[in-house]
């Protein structure tokens, strides 16, 4: 987003218009989307809007042709916003989440990986207390 607070203030409120436009859209290809932010242009001209969907790859590839076909209709509700301009939509989907969550198993399989097992550890720990003792 390029700086400003306005193009910040004008894409957090496309993010609430379209977060309440989406569910209405009668488009069967649309499932449970969420719009997680908006990036705006500085000059409001274009508008990026990210968002997760809820399902399968099937249902992701759907959601992203049903948002590209309304298009039309949701630049004509951002129209409510007054702007000189009504800006161009744009619909990324929004890996993050997934990349998150994809990171976050990959670092619990390379602990489970490397940690000692139990029993080991366990007697290691006893062996330390016995010379700790002096028994």
């Amino acid at each position: 987003m390029s700086g400003g607070a306005r193009p910040e203030r004008v894409a957090e409120e496309f993010r609430e218009v379209l977060a309440e436009e989406i569910p209405r859209l009668k488009d069967p290809r649309v499932g449970f989307v969420t719009v997680t932010h908006v990036d705006v242009s500085g000059d409001l001209r274009r508008a990026t809007v990210f968002y997760t969907v809820m399902g399968k790859d099937r249902d992701h590839r759907a959601t992203k042709a049903g948002l590209h076909s309304a298009r039309s209709h949701l630049r004509a509700v951002l129209g409510q916003v007054r702007l000189k301009f009504t800006p161009e939509l744009e619909f990324v989907e929004d890996v993050g989440l997934d990349q998150v969550e994809r990171v976050t198993q990959l670092l619990k399989e390379i602990g489970e990986q490397s940690a000692p097992p139990k029993k080991a550890a366990t007697e290691a720990s006893d062996g330390e207390e016995e010379r700790a003792t002096g028994e």
